[in-house]
C-alpha cells in the first residue's frame, strides 16, 4: 500500500497548482456531469469573483472543462484537456463575472441539450465542493454522501413514498433537503444517503406518479 504524505492527508492527490482553483474545480465540473448524465450539446462555464479574476492562472478553466468530461483530480489529461479529442464532444464556452452575493470561488453551468439545467456550485477550499442550486431549486451536495436527487409534483406523502422505498433497503438518510417554487408546483429533492441505492429501488422510484426527474449520484472515492 503507498503511504500517504501529510500533505496527502490534508489536501487531495491532485494535477495542481491550486486545491481550491484546480481540484475543486475538477470536482464542480464531475459533479455537474453527473447531476447532468447525458452528453450536452454546449456548456458554458460562467466564473465568479476569485474564479473569474485568477481561475486561468490557476487553471480553473481546465479544471472545470476536464471534470466535465469526467476525469478525476489526479488526471494527467487536466493540463493538456483543450487540446484533447475528448474537449470535442460539445461546445463550450466561458464567462467571467463578479457578484458580492456569490461565494469567491463560484461557477455556474449552463448546460444546453435535450434537457436545459443550470447547477450552481462552490469550491469551497482543499478540494471540497458543494453544489448549492439546480436550476431554481436549492441543493446541497458535497460528494461526501451518495445523493438521490429528485423533481416531482409539490403534494402530500411524495417524501414518505421515496423515503419508505429507502428504509426497505435499511439504508440510512443522512439528510433531506427540500425545496419548491410554489405550493402544488414542481419541487426538489436532495436526499443524502449513508449506502449506495440499488439500481431497482430507483427505477422504483422514477415510477413513482408526477415524479419527473430522477439522478442517483455516487460519492466521491476517497
Amino acid at each position: 500500500m503507498k503511504q500517504r504524505s501529510l500533505f496527502d492527508i490534508i489536501s487531495p492527490v491532485m494535477t495542481g497548482p491550486s486545491s481550491s482553483h484546480t481540484a475543486g474545480a475538477v470536482r464542480l465540473g464531475l459533479m455537474a456531469k453527473n447531476i447532468y448524465n447525458s452528453l450536452p450539446e454546449k456548456v458554458t462555464f460562467r466564473l465568479y469573483n476569485s474564479f473569474a479574476q485568477t481561475g486561468k492562472g490557476h487553471g480553473t478553466d481546465k479544471g472545470l472543462l476536464a471534470g466535465f468530461l469526467g476525469c478525476s483530480v489526479d488526471s494527467e489529461k487536466i493540463k493538456n484537456i483543450f487540446d484533447l479529442n475528448e474537449a470535442k464532444k460539445f461546445q463550450y464556452a466561458y464567462e467571467y463575472e463578479q457578484d458580492p452575493d456569490r461565494h469567491p470561488n463560484a461557477v455556474d453551468f449552463i448546460i444546453e441539450g435535450d434537457m436545459n439545467m443550470t447547477i450552481s456550485g462552490n469550491s469551497v477550499g482543499a478540494g471540497n465542493i458543494e453544489i448549492v442550486k439546480i436550476d431554481d431549486f436549492a441543493a446541497k451536495i458535497s460528494g461526501e454522501f451518495n445523493t438521490l436527487i429528485l423533481f416531482y409534483k409539490d403534494k402530500p406523502g411524495m417524501i414518505s413514498k421515496v423515503s419508505s422505498l429507502i428504509q426497505k433497503e435499511n439504508i440510512n438518510i443522512a439528510s433531506l433537503d427540500c425545496d419548491r417554487n410554489a405550493r402544488g408546483q414542481t419541487a426538489s429533492m436532495c436526499i443524502c444517503l449513508d449506502g449506495k441505492l440499488p439500481c431497482n429501488i430507483v427505477y422504483d422510484i422514477e415510477k413513482i406518479e408526477d415524479v419527473y426527474f430522477v439522478r442517483n449520484v455516487d460519492k466521491f472515492e476517497v
